[in-house]
């Protein structure tokens, strides 16, 4: 009687809960939320909650921060591996991105090369050099918080069904992990996004000590791994990332980027906003009124012109210099030379 009593009480409790063992997202026949396979541009078996993008956005890269905490967490603590094969098995099947090996298997495909070097490979291996593709974007994982804890939901259900349903209840556990994507430009460095990511996933951890001699058919509600609750993270990281890349519109600052921005600091040289240009000096007279030297730079791109006055005999008219202007006045004192005679031998 008392097998037949614990055995009712489990069926009522993964009755009740048999919603709550799925993960919150992706579909809950998947090992993970990352699963299935990609070849190119298809992919067969993927979760039907991915992004999906009708033409790639660029190649990609991912970069991992082995040094970082979380990694060390996420190795030591839980035992787990990279987080690199499921971003990239993402990033694959959403088609959003081409990616590209900057990782552990950079180390082979330059031994291949290495090998071509030495003469060891056959003739038609067609392992020249400019066959590799750039990557324009770098993604960069992190986990920013996991933990596993006792569920509080143990006591409600004890107060319910009594005190073997509550003892089952007390082997309930939840996983939670938050995830951070950041995608970065590789040619100016500069962010173009970042997304939060986060899942839960309900453990039933029925053997605590009551089905112990009733047989191992639970067994598999007992260990969920906690691997299954950061691949979810991570799928809802690149999920949300995908979504504002397909409303990206790129950060302007007046002037440029890189250029001195907008917020000064006191003390700071130049106060204005920054721009950087490079022309030719065509023109300098000397002005007996002020006692100033008048000169007229115009840009490379012959686009836009300039004029200014300096006490200074400034001795490179006709040379290609790099000049400021600061809030649409040239700096005199950033003048510097390019190249001599560029008047002469381009522009006349």
């Amino acid at each position: 009687m008392r097998i037949l009593k614990i055995a009712a009480m489990a069926t009522v409790c993964l009755v009740m809960f048999s919603g709550c063992a799925q993960m919150q997202m992706g579909s809950p026949k998947a090992k993970t939320t990352a699963t299935g396979s990609a070849a190119g541009s298809t992919s067969q078996g993927a979760n039907r909650g991915l992004e999906h993008c009708s033409r790639p956005l660029g190649t990609l890269a991912i970069h991992e921060d082995t040094s970082a905490n979380w990694y060390q967490v996420l190795t030591n603590n839980w035992h787990l591996g990279s987080t690199v094969p499921v971003l990239k098995l993402l990033a694959q099947q959403s088609n959003c991105f081409v990616v590209v090996e900057r990782g552990r298997g950079m180390s082979d495909i330059m031994r291949e090369r290495e090998l071509a070097k030495s003469g060891e490979l056959r003739r038609r291996s067609h392992f020249g050099k400019g066959q590799m593709v750039a990557a324009d974007y770098t993604l960069i994982p992190s986990i920013t918080f996991s933990a596993k804890n006792t569920s509080g939901i143990g006591g409600a259900i004890g107060g319910l069904f009594g005190r073997v349903a509550g003892a089952i209840a007390g082997g309930i556990k939840t996983s939670d992990a938050s995830t951070i994507l950041t995608l970065v430009d590789n040619r100016s460095g500069v962010q173009i996004a970042a997304a939060e990511g986060s899942a839960r996933n309900i453990d039933f951890n029925l053997m605590g000590g009551i089905f112990s001699g009733v047989g191992a058919g639970v067994g598999g509600y007992s260990n969920t791994p906690e691997g299954k609750v950061i691949v979810a993270a991570f799928t809802d990281s690149f999920n949300k990332l995908v979504r504002a890349l397909r409303n990206y519109k790129a950060q302007r600052v007046e002037g440029g980027l890189g250029t001195g921005g907008k917020l000064k600091v006191q003390g700071s040289e130049n106060t204005g906003l920054v721009q950087r240009y490079e022309g030719v000096i065509v023109s300098r007279k000397w002005n007996p009124s002020t006692k100033r030297y008048d000169y007229v730079i115009i840009t490379k791109d012959r686009s836009e012109k300039f004029t200014f006055s300096s006490r200074k005999k400034i001795p490179y008219k006709d040379d290609l210099v790099r000049f400021n202007v600061i809030d649409g006045k040239v700096d005199p004192s950033s003048i510097r030379l390019i190249e001599r005679r560029y008047y002469q031998k381009y522009w006349q």
